[in-house]
């Protein structure tokens, strides 16, 4: 099994060098943005009237849900079987190193919560968390969990069964695509395993970037998904 490509993970290959057309239209963009500077100096625009970019728990855009419609067709359906010997140690996970010596977990933390410090050991020693699963906002980073968008145990009935050791530890440590969330422990238990035809997070005005991240995760790794998890995305999606 080969990761499929994300337009997150930035790893297109070598780049191809320009060509002048493209560099032409660099010089172009950067000529308007001199001049937009200096017309805001001048006080002829003011950059703050521009529109705000989307707030942390703004629903994903519509290039984001067409993209998402477009994976979901994409992915395979198959009843889901329950393969024999599942355990979370076949899914290594929180590894160490992944950034200035820090876990993915720790990364995590650090990338989702506000004025967060770290120790020399990269552990959050204070911060700000929002647990979108819920609307919680949390400073004690021992009450938060890293969820898994699909979980390790979904991930092994869809596929990762058939997976390395190597495969599934990247899958479980995956900071390219959506696959790791900051949320509350309640929250986290209280999904488990499952899929979205079974849990949901509680609050709703998170459901179309839960589905959506759900669907980049599958397409991503290659996973299937079963009827009734396929309708419950589709269900969600047409709503958003």
């Amino acid at each position: 099994m080969s990761k499929k490509s994300s337009s997150r993970s930035g790893r297109s290959g070598p780049r191809r060098p320009r060509s002048r057309t493209t560099a032409a239209l660099s010089a172009l963009v950067a000529a308007v943005a001199v001049a937009v500077v200096a017309l805001q100096q001048a006080g002829v625009v003011d950059l703050g009237d521009l529109p705000a970019g989307p707030s942390p728990g703004a629903t994903p855009s519509d290039a984001s849900e067409g993209r998402a419609q477009e994976q979901l067709e994409e992915l395979r359906i198959e009843d889901e079987a329950e393969p024999a010997e599942y355990d979370r140690a076949l899914f290594p996970h929180w590894d160490h190193g992944v950034e200035d010596n820090c876990t993915s977990r720790q990364v995590v933390l650090e990338r989702d919560g506000e004025d967060v410090e770290v120790d020399d050991d990269c552990q959050p020693v204070s911060g700000r968390w929002d647990s979108r699963y819920d609307d919680e906002v949390l400073t004690d980073a021992q009450e938060i969990d890293i969820d898994h968008m699909v979980p390790l145990k979904e991930g092994w009935r869809s596929g990762a069964h058939a997976w390395t050791t190597e495969e599934r530890r990247g899958f479980a440590n995956d900071l390219d695509s959506s696959q790791l969330w900051a949320v509350s422990a309640s929250s986290n238990r209280s999904k488990g395993d499952s899929d979205p035809s079974d849990w949901m997070p509680p609050s709703e005005k998170v459901h179309c970037d839960y589905v959506a991240s759900w669907i980049e995760v599958k397409h991503t790794w290659d996973l299937t998904v079963d009827p009734d998890e396929e309708q419950a995305l589709r269900e969600v999606l047409e709503a958003c």
